[in-house]
């Protein structure tokens, strides 16, 4: 049995927005908090136009999008996440203002309630030393977007609980996802395997052995990938890969994971894909 009934959720963007379309499509209670009423309404607006797609794809009907709708309150006031069991920071990937947010839960929060970080980056165990229920910490890596993917990446802290991890994978489970868990290092499991491969691609096209039509499809059907590193690298964002890239070489201190100069070239140039219209291809 699933112990926690209500989440709460700070940040309303992509991620948080779509954690709260997760817990609410199960029947969970969710209170979303951003700092501005505009970030929440928009944040609604996104849940409500995501459900009214599921609707038109005949997955869910009218009545299922107003259940969903109604377990979700949105605001702009913390102190509307005292009764929750769980809050999942979803903040921007900035480790000081996740402490500060952090650090303002602890005040607020009974002990027992579990925070967890949808961090992709930044050390559990380091956030976790800068609250006061170390052992009630843990990351949930979800993946964008959220309501399509079933993965969710739970990160033990040094400090988490087995107690914690459990509730965390049960809350998991009971979203209809398939949690993974890992131990804390820089990338989990899946970005410190992907990201580099995407790397490795860029140093592939510098060196000329093929185009990038080419080396997207060999990936796409050698490997059965639904899309290309480099196609995937543009989508993502290419500062973002270079960003993941410095992450692993200063705290590995590893050759393996220096950055591609051709990577670096593009990023300096300012071709950093969709967000553009210009990264390895053009759009």
């Amino acid at each position: 049995m699933n112990s926690i009934q209500t989440v709460g959720i700070i940040g309303s963007g992509t991620m948080g927005n779509g954690i709260a379309q997760a817990c609410a499509t199960r029947g969970i209670r969710v209170v979303m908090v951003d700092i501005a009423q505009a970030a929440v309404d928009k944040g609604l607006a996104t849940v409500a136009a995501s459900l009214d797609r599921l609707i038109k794809k005949e997955k869910i009907s009218a009545a299922d999008k107003d259940q969903a709708l109604s377990l979700i309150k949105g605001s702009t006031n913390y102190e509307d996440l005292k009764g929750t069991q769980l809050v999942i920071e979803a903040a921007t990937e900035n480790e000081s203002l996740k402490v500060k947010i952090l650090q303002q839960l602890d005040g607020l929060l009974a002990p027992e309630v579990i925070v967890a970080t949808n961090t992709s980056s930044i050390s559990i165990t380091k956030l976790a030393a800068a609250t006061q229920r170390p052992d009630r910490f843990i990351g949930m890596h979800f993946f964008n977007p959220v309501p399509m993917m079933a993965l969710v990446e739970i990160i033990r802290g040094l400090q988490t609980s087995d107690a914690t991890h459990d509730a965390v994978k049960a809350l998991a489970e009971a979203l209809g996802k398939s949690p993974i868990t890992v131990k804390n290092a820089p990338g989990f499991v899946v970005n410190r395997i992907l990201v580099p491969m995407i790397n490795e691609a860029f140093f592939v096209l510098a060196e000329g052995i093929a185009t990038p039509e080419d080396i997207d499809a060999g990936m796409k059907l050698g490997t059965n990938q639904p899309i290309g590193p480099l196609a995937l690298a543009d989508m993502i964002g290419l500062d973002v890969c270079l960003a993941v890239m410095n992450v692993y070489i200063a705290e590995f201190n590893d050759s393996k994971y220096r950055p591609a100069p051709l990577l670096k070239e593009m990023v300096a140039a300012g071709y950093l894909g969709r967000k553009t219209g210009r990264g390895v291809y053009t759009y």
